[in-house]
């Protein structure tokens, strides 16, 4: 885990709702998830592709005897910046609609503490053109935009349903 970021101040008053973040980046872009929906972090494992899945479910993986669906973060979300490197990418281990899934990313940096009256909803612009609504906010950290990702709105329900058949 490689950098950390701050929001706006350090000094928060207690009146201030501050949400605890997972951070992590997929390229050069860095997104968030609420750390109540993290199970695990882990490096990257042996995963077993699927015949007939979806192209962004790279397989499922062995996670102490459970089997984990394991999707592509960067293929889901169309960021096509680089071939990944999966001996160097990392797996978050997230409870999405009560089903424990894998999210492969680039690499994972530490908790962040944001104030809740810093996030912004996303441009309509951007939102109008996404086939799920699943960025929940953007906020300034230091000179970077942090994306909040909603992973409970990051599959189609269609999509939802061909993941618990992989499962």
């Amino acid at each position: 885990m490689e950098e950390s970021f701050t929001n706006q101040s350090e000094e928060f008053s207690e009146e201030d709702q501050l949400m605890q973040l997972v951070g992590f980046n997929i390229g050069t872009e860095l997104f968030g998830v609420s750390i109540l929906m993290v199970q695990e972090i882990i490096r990257s494992a042996p995963i077993t592709t699927v015949p007939n899945s979806p192209d962004f479910i790279e397989g499922i993986i062995n996670l102490r005897g459970n089997i984990v669906p394991v999707i592509d973060l960067r293929k889901r979300l169309n960021i096509y910046i680089k071939e990944m490197d999966y001996e160097k990418s990392w797996i978050l281990i997230l409870n999405v609609n009560d089903r424990v899934t894998g999210f492969i990313v680039d690499f994972v940096t530490k908790v962040l503490k944001i104030d809740e009256k810093t996030v912004e909803p996303p441009p309509d612009i951007v939102v109008a053109g996404l086939e799920s609504q699943y960025i929940r906010g953007v906020c300034k950290l230091d000179k970077n935009l942090l994306i909040l990702l909603d992973f409970n709105r990051i599959l189609r329900i269609d999509e939802f349903k061909k993941l618990k058949d992989v499962g």
